[in-house]
């Protein structure tokens, strides 16, 4: 392999490295917006408020939103998580992917 070669293979690397990253962040910030209203919700039951069927369908929506940025967080109070980052986005960029089914034994 030829160092121009090597040099084409890390660019490419970075690059879709970057751009995945890229798309994370994007994925997380309209996660982050979608949940905005969540606390004042959440709130309304505990003031003694009661939610209403909408209310309740939004509030089940945001949950569910909360459950996809929760990992996020959890990584980023780890010590070193920052170094982790890129493994991190990797990882969660191959779930995305389809399984391909392997052939069983039993065949």
């Amino acid at each position: 392999m030829t160092t121009d070669e090597k040099d084409k293979l890390e660019d490419s690397l970075i690059s879709r490295l970057v751009a995945s990253q890229k798309r994370q962040v994007r994925e997380f910030v309209v996660d982050l917006v979608r949940m905005r209203g969540l606390m004042p919700l959440l709130m309304k039951h505990r003031n003694g408020g009661t939610w209403t069927p909408e209310e309740k369908s939004q509030l089940l929506t945001q949950l569910r939103v909360l459950s996809r940025v929760s990992p996020y967080l959890l990584f980023l109070l780890l010590p070193g998580s920052a170094l982790l980052l890129p493994g991190y986005a990797w990882w969660l960029d191959r779930r995305r992917k389809p399984r391909v089914a392997r052939p069983s034994a039993h065949a």
